[in-house]
């Protein structure tokens, strides 16, 4: 019963409240096919390490100049146009609807590209902020693409020790590194 309740209530929602592209509000979806395709993957070559795109697949001069406790780091998109605004709605404005969104299309660039793992970990929010937004952005993501590629999230593991300023703030990549520097530590070091 609560299933199609759940599923009434949605296309309820639906009627008096559709969905609207963000790029171009045309209703139907929160990112429209054609919004969609104007979204900019990253594809190979990149730098090992970081993801930026990297002629030859090399370290990128940051990574060679720079130790890094972490194997590698990618992302399915540039940060410009929709996938900017689709991220900031996310993160800034609430709209948790974006989440399933999102987590579909990094399920189809990991499908495309795939990258080796055996969990998700979202990264933690501190109890300040988390308390502010209501929600962590990057556990619902974890969650909903975890469903999509059928990877454990595994939520609990990193704690944020320190509520730093966010990233936006920092304007250089190594105010951004000082930023973040002893703010997190891991609960279980197994994982």
């Amino acid at each position: 019963m609560l299933p199609r309740l759940a599923s009434l209530r949605r296309t309820a929602l639906d009627l008096l409240f559709p969905f609207r592209c963000l790029g171009c509000a045309r209703e139907g979806s929160l990112i429209c096919p054609s919004c969609r395709q104007k979204m900019l993957e990253i594809t190979s070559p990149v730098c090992p390490r970081c993801g930026t795109p990297q002629a030859g697949g090399i370290l990128c001069p940051a990574c060679s100049n720079h130790h890094h406790d972490i194997d590698g780091i990618r992302s399915a998109f540039r940060f410009e146009g929709i996938t900017r605004q689709a991220i900031h709605q996310l993160k800034y404005k609430n709209l948790r609807a974006i989440a399933p969104t999102l987590a579909a299309l990094l399920g189809n660039y990991l499908d495309a590209h795939p990258i080796p793992g055996e969990i998700l970990v979202p990264v933690p929010l501190h109890r300040v902020r988390l308390r502010e937004r209501g929600y962590n952005q990057s556990e619902l993501l974890a969650r909903k693409l975890g469903d999509i590629i059928r990877l454990p999230v595994i939520a609990d593991c990193i704690i944020r020790r320190k509520n730093n300023p966010p990233q936006t703030r920092a304007t250089s990549v190594d105010k951004r590194r000082i930023n973040v520097a002893d703010a997190f530590t891991c609960r279980n070091h197994s994982l």
